[in-house]
């Protein structure tokens, strides 16, 4: 199948790129093809540069080349956590595919999707390797499209008896777990409090906004031994302690964490912390024991975009969705 017949683009709106009906198991199939082919040294992607235009938003420019699936682009995105007032989503963007061998671009596509599932199903991948295997009690805090998906994504690889989730917005909440308690056949108890939500939990993920200036809540004393703690917003939730205390500490990438703490964020934590594709291709081990206390903090990489970006493409291409445009 040629990639841009008649020199053209193929452009897939946010409904278009929805309209898939793409897995959650095969995202998270294609992650760990990616960080696997990362750990081996594999993957071109230097780390992401950032502007901020207003307060807490950001703009990034997210670069990646993966050779074993002939994938090369970048994704242009923005996070503005004042969205809501002006009925927009917090994450939008755009995701540009180019031929490997030409440079040419053969694919535009909204990338809002592409990030949720994305960043849900690195989180469940994340789990697979360092949560308990028995893990059934699952904490989301933040009431938006990250606490949704990330529940989808974990509850596809493990058994979910409880679900306990917070968000700052009592309505937040109870939205959540109606509509989430329903899509999942889940009881979904709405916690008052953080230290509730997390108290008890396996695996804890933090799903707010990245704040520049954190002002975070979570104490280590609340988290149980053997907990997986994954916060997606950074360290906006977590305090310090959690990172420093944690037996086992990892991110997705080394490189754009050192970046992220030199520009500010992280700047308790400890130097000990591990590349999680290390532990994808088993070069370090991960859980050792059940009591530990894991903390993953996933930045979100353009590898994962790079990576689920081409299944996107082609379903386009078989089910006949999209618009060709001419370059």
């Amino acid at each position: 199948m040629m990639k841009n017949p008649r020199g053209q683009m193929l452009y897939l709106s946010k409904k278009d790129v929805e309209s898939l009906d793409i897995s959650t198991a095969e995202i998270i199939a294609r992650l760990e093809t990616v960080f696997a082919e990362k750990g081996h040294g594999q993957v071109e992607m230097p780390p992401k540069p950032a502007i901020h235009t207003n307060g807490d938003a950001f703009l990034h420019a997210m670069p990646a080349f993966i050779p074993k699936i002939d994938s090369a682009g970048i994704k242009w995105v923005g996070g503005y956590p004042e969205n809501y007032k002006h009925g927009l989503p917090y994450i939008t963007g755009l995701l540009v595919l180019n031929d490997t061998k030409t440079g040419v671009p053969y694919a535009l596509m909204d990338c809002t999707w592409i990030t949720a599932i994305r960043t849900a199903a690195a989180t469940a991948l994340t789990a697979r390797y360092l949560a308990r295997k028995d893990s059934s009690e699952l904490a989301i805090l933040g009431c938006g499209v990250q606490g949704r998906y990330n529940l989808q994504a974990l509850s596809t690889l493990f058994k979910i008896a409880r679900v306990s989730v917070y968000d700052i917005s009592t309505e937040a909440s109870h939205r959540y777990a109606r509509e989430m308690g329903r899509l999942l056949d889940f009881d979904i108890e709405i916690a008052a409090s953080p230290r509730q939500a997390v108290s008890g939990a396996d695996i804890i993920v933090t799903a707010g906004p990245f704040l520049r200036k954190p002002k975070p809540v979570i104490e280590f004393a609340w988290i149980r031994k053997g907990a997986l703690v994954c916060p997606l917003d950074l360290d906006s939730y977590l305090k310090p302690e959690v990172f420093i205390k944690s037996d086992f500490l990892t991110t997705d990438d080394l490189e754009q964490f050192k970046q992220f703490k030199k520009s500010g964020l992280f700047e308790n934590c400890p130097e000990n912390i591990v590349d999680f594709s290390d532990v994808v291709i088993g070069k370090i081990e991960g859980r050792k024991t059940p009591d530990e206390v894991i903390t993953a903090i996933n930045i979100g990489l353009a590898l994962e975009d790079m990576g689920v970006a081409p299944i996107v493409y082609e379903r386009a291409r078989q089910m006949e969705v999209g618009l060709w445009l001419d370059l």
